[in-house]
């Protein structure tokens, strides 16, 4: 089958996966991130060569206990602060020169933060103040596949100056700057005529959010497998890679979401 063809599918079975269980209910959207998150951890159990049953025992017993915890203020705190702070401590694995092995404590932190945590949050993301509201997750992603197609296609057509060219060569400024605008304009449309709750301000933001981190995510994403010297992290998309490659921009951006999420119940 042709390469590009093998892609094209691979990718419409995915989306088409991905929405049909997040609009179907809040189970289905837990038992498809539930499944998700088996795959993403025995793919970084082999990058950061951990060992992949201890890996997929943690996530079970993790996910099975917080998913549904969305309710419980404090819990949320701790989770979202515990994935935050293995977020910056991954920002400084990706902008430091050396490539320093971690000791074995470090790679199941980031496991835990880096990996079960954000899938977790997953599931907290879509709750609105009248319950599951799966059009706020499905925003998300419309707002991070926008950002990612014109980065690429931006970066492609006027991309002259490389934004990370030691990690990925490909991103350019011209292209995350492109990126950043059309999630822009994607997040006034989406708030305007597809969400109920009509706070344009708050999508704005939370798009120029979704733009930086989910760049980085991709980034972080590319250097941990440029440094266990592999290139995709699964096979199990055709065409496309693992699991992690597809989501990366996803559970890097997720913990910072949420994290304004409870900023502004805080505030008002």
């Amino acid at each position: 089958m042709n390469e590009t063809l093998k892609r094209a599918l691979s990718g419409a079975v995915y989306i088409i996966l991905l929405l049909s269980c997040i609009l179907y209910s809040k189970i289905s959207l837990a038992i498809l991130f539930g499944i998700f998150l088996l795959i993403a951890a025995y793919e970084f159990s082999k990058i950061a060569a951990i060992n992949f049953k201890i890996s997929i025992i943690i996530s079970v017993v993790s996910y099975f206990f917080l998913w549904n915890e969305d309710s419980n203020y404090m819990l949320n705190n701790i989770i979202t602060s515990i994935s935050i702070l293995i977020s910056i401590r991954l920002l400084f694995f990706l902008f430091q020169n050396q490539e320093n092995a971690f000791n074995i404590i470090t790679k199941y932190l980031f496991l835990f933060g880096y990996i079960i945590l954000p899938f977790v949050l997953v599931n907290y993301i879509p709750m609105g103040v009248k319950g599951y509201n799966p059009k706020i997750l499905v925003s998300i992603l419309i707002l991070i596949w926008t950002n990612d197609t014109f980065a690429y296609v931006v970066g492609k057509s006027l991309g002259k100056n490389k934004l990370f060219p030691k990690v990925s060569p490909k991103k350019t400024i011209e292209g995350f700057i492109g990126g950043m605008f059309f999630a822009v304009i994607s997040s006034y449309l989406l708030a305007n005529f597809f969400l109920e709750a009509k706070i344009i301000y708050i999508w704005l933001i939370i798009a120029i959010i979704v733009s930086v981190f989910s760049t980085l995510g991709d980034l972080i994403e590319s250097k941990f497998k440029r440094v266990a010297g592999i290139k995709d992290s699964g096979s199990i998309m055709p065409g496309h890679g693992g699991i992690l490659d597809r989501l990366d921009s996803i559970i890097y951006v997720v913990p910072f979401i949420n994290l304004f999420y409870l900023i502004l119940r805080y505030v008002s």
